[in-house]
């Protein structure tokens, strides 16, 4: 591999933006995606549309069927795109709490996120459950309400909703200027200007934007400019103004307001994404050294996806890079096992779509086709060894047996199951006596189980039935206690193809009584789920 300097990979990690967007369902989150991706030059002349030598191509981040079928987004998407001389990795994820686990691992390899807020409905109980998945990541978030061109509720209302429910005080940094069909632009508060925005033919095209100067604003605008900067003076008086190190710390969240449909507001959002979130800094190692960037190439996976490409039904691990760079064609060493592994087809994606990769820096996401031994929390790495700390799993609510109802398709089921398992759409825990005969399918939300029955019925071919168990919380054991737990009733322990094991018990109340009288048996907690 050719030789590269610190200071050219320091000074490529430093052009990297990498972030997530989550959001409520319906909040807008898939439509904002599509218009930073018409910002930032990766379609074409209208949105919906991507430049590409083969021609055009579809741009939207939900791919699965499913996800078209439901109009909500299940898996998340990888998404890379120039703007302004950086390099933004755009990762979207689920937008229903039941996927919050995706979250989570897609997070652990994100630096900052985006949070989408209806302007109509603000803080809703599954924007709260993504929020807690960010905060035990400990990454700034930057919000945008959104829908700003409908009725919805009062700026202020939602800077309260924002300060009351999820703890992180707001600093508005653009303010709206009129709302609803009288939305006219906002005040940009990183510039002092107004910006004007003129509507476009369905947002197709990016929104045309006119600075005003305030005496004209005024005479044009009239109350609605003069109400805004009321607003503001008001803010300001209270002391609601940015500052980078409480909003690194994820202590305060710059807000913005506009409408993604219209692509207001989404230009000043994304020169906020590029200003204001951290380019890549070293990542901790196992017993919590930093390996630096310009170290030699690391990277960790934190998504596996089967059958992106139907035509080839291939399997894919996406890493970060962590340091150094990556080339393709060179072999790293897979932490796990310890064996050389071969990086010969790698791609950077956009949606279903992807291009062969030849190099990447830190923070960008890389696709590993068909490297099937690797899994989800995996270290890779070359020259100097390092071993990244593992993507903890959630603590599962729901569980049901799977079985095959066509005993000619059990090898597909077994298949299916176990693809399912590496790429973290359920947990599957066995029993030891049965292993793959009737696996029981664990899941923070029930949706997960309408996800892993459609892919298996439809990707792998075997028609399967579910039947709910009683079970209803699980924590993590180990084979000193696993004897004396079994003789119990009301619990069971499983394994995990991790080489963990779960103990399952049908009630809480017994779970928290042995606790308290059995302190000998290991019954440790999982991250908490969506609840």
């Amino acid at each position: 591999m050719s030789d590269v300097s610190p200071a050219e990979v320091i000074d490529e990690a430093a052009r990297r933006r990498t972030f997530a967007i989550i959001s409520h369902p319906d909040a807008g989150k898939t439509t904002l995606t599509e218009k930073f991706l018409l910002y930032g030059g990766a379609l074409g002349a209208e949105a919906g549309t991507v430049k590409a030598r083969e021609g055009r191509r579809s741009a939207t981040s939900d791919w699965m069927e499913l996800e078209q079928q439901r109009g909500i987004s299940i898996t998340s998407t990888v998404l890379q795109f120039p703007y302004r001389d950086h390099v933004v990795n755009l990762l979207d994820t689920p937008g229903h709490r039941d996927f919050s686990e995706d979250t989570y691992r897609v997070l652990a390899a994100a630096d900052a996120a985006v949070m989408v807020l209806d302007a109509a409905k603000g803080i809703e109980p599954q924007t709260l459950k993504l929020f807690e998945v960010c905060r035990d990541r400990e990454i700034p978030i930057l919000s945008f309400i959104n829908k700003w061109d409908r009725p919805g509720l009062q700026p202020l209302e939602l800077l309260d909703d924002i300060e009351e429910q999820l703890g992180l005080t707001p600093t508005p940094l653009s303010w709206p200027v009129g709302a609803d069909t009288e939305f006219r632009g906002v005040l940009d508060q990183r510039s002092g200007d107004f910006v004007r925005f003129t509507r476009t033919a369905r947002g197709s095209t990016m929104a045309p934007e006119e600075i005003v100067d305030p005496e004209r604003a005024l005479t044009e605008e009239g109350s609605l400019y003069e109400d805004a900067v009321d607003e503001v003076g008001l803010l300001e008086a209270v002391g609601s103004s940015y500052d980078e190190e409480t909003f690194l710390a994820g202590v305060t969240t710059p807000v913005f307001f506009g409408s993604a449909l219209t692509n207001f507001g989404v230009r000043l959002l994304l020169d906020a994404v590029v200003d204001l979130t951290p380019a890549p800094t070293p990542k901790p190692a196992q017993g919590g050294e930093p390996r630096p960037l310009d170290a030699p190439f690391s990277g960790f996976v934190f998504k596996v996806q089967a059958n992106m490409d139907k035509a080839h039904r291939d399997r894919t691990a996406f890493f970060r890079v962590c340091s150094g760079r990556f080339e393709r064609g060179m072999v790293v060493t897979h932490e796990a096992s310890g064996k050389p592994l071969a990086t010969k087809y790698v791609h950077t994606a956009f949606g279903t779509d992807r291009e062969t990769l030849d190099q990447a820096w830190p923070g960008d996401i890389v696709g590993l086709v068909n490297a099937n031994d690797v899994r989800i929390g995996d270290t890779i790495w070359i020259d100097e060894q390092v071993a990244y700390p593992p993507i903890p799993s959630f603590a599962p609510q729901h569980f049901a047996i799977a079985r095959t109802t066509d005993t000619s398709r059990f090898k597909q089921f077994r298949s299916g199951v176990s693809q399912l398992d590496e790429e973290g759409v359920v947990q599957v825990l066995r029993d030891r006596d049965l292993g793959d005969q009737a696996p029981i399918l664990a899941a923070v939300g029930p949706m997960q189980f309408e996800v892993a029955t459609h892919r298996l019925e439809n990707e792998f071919g075997a028609p399967v039935e579910l039947s709910m168990t009683s079970y209803s919380v699980a924590r993590q054991t180990d084979e000193a206690s696993r004897a004396a737990l079994r003789m119990m009733q009301g619990v069971d322990v499983l394994d995990r193809a991790d080489g963990s094991m779960l103990a399952l018990f049908e009630s809480p109340y017994w779970l928290d009584r042995l606790v308290a009288e059995r302190p000998e048996l290991t019954l440790e907690p999982l991250i908490a789920g969506a609840s």
